[in-house]
């Protein structure tokens, strides 16, 4: 009879890294302005942004980790999130707690609870998916959809590329960009049109005053 004695080592499976990622879907009406004026105010006031794009990249990239905040680098694996909305990721929480609660207590109760809260995550997210594209079909070929760009062009990128790296976008006519150069342009002209909003929106409320002033004489 042979006896043996071994010794085997159990290695823990480190956790991946995920990278941490920008939440470019928040770029909608109630962040715009804060970023429109952070982003002025980390270029020096300036409303033409600099001819060295991989500079204004940076800089760019930065003002929206400030003011949109990143993800946890928690996730599973890189969801297309580009639809995401504030109801979604409630339901969500919502669901998180009730797993909680059923794992500590596996009541049926909990479980029927647990199973409800799945049902509308779905739901939820089937509502924001058809709301968010039945807006973007509309707005797409308008002046307004060109507010859409970075952030969808971002959340689409399934290798979490970022501004300089997206290779194919549209230039105003609708035509395809595929050059770096031009793409890189069209950033530039998009990011430039943001900051100049406000400015236009000065300009007429002036020229209304003008003109509000001229009648009244």
């Amino acid at each position: 009879m042979v006896v043996c004695r071994m010794t085997l080592m159990v290695c823990k499976k480190k956790r991946s890294e995920i990278e941490k990622k920008t939440k470019w879907w928040k770029l909608k009406e109630e962040c715009c302005e804060e970023f429109r004026q952070k982003l002025r105010q980390a270029l020096g006031g300036q409303v033409v942004l600099p001819d060295d794009w991989e500079t204004t990249a940076e800089v760019i990239r930065e003002t929206g980790r400030k003011v949109l905040g990143v993800s946890s680098g928690r996730g599973k694996e890189d969801k297309e999130t580009w639809w995401w909305n504030e109801e979604v990721q409630d339901s969500i929480q919502r669901k998180r707690l009730g797993k909680k609660k059923w794992d500590m207590d596996r009541t049926e109760e909990n479980r029927q609870e647990y199973k409800e809260l799945q049902r509308r995550v779905k739901r939820e997210v089937s509502k924001a998916k058809q709301k968010a594209y039945d807006e973007l079909y509309t707005r797409l070929d308008s002046r307004e959809g060109e507010k859409d760009l970075y952030r969808l062009a971002r959340q689409r990128d399934r290798d979490g590329k970022d501004v300089q790296q997206v290779r194919v976008i549209k230039d105003r006519d609708g035509r395809v960009l595929t050059s770096e150069e031009s793409v890189q342009r069209r950033w530039k002209e998009y990011f430039e049109e943001l900051m100049n909003e406000e400015n236009e929106r000065g300009k007429k409320k002036s020229r209304r005053g003008e003109l509000c002033g001229t009648e009244s004489r």
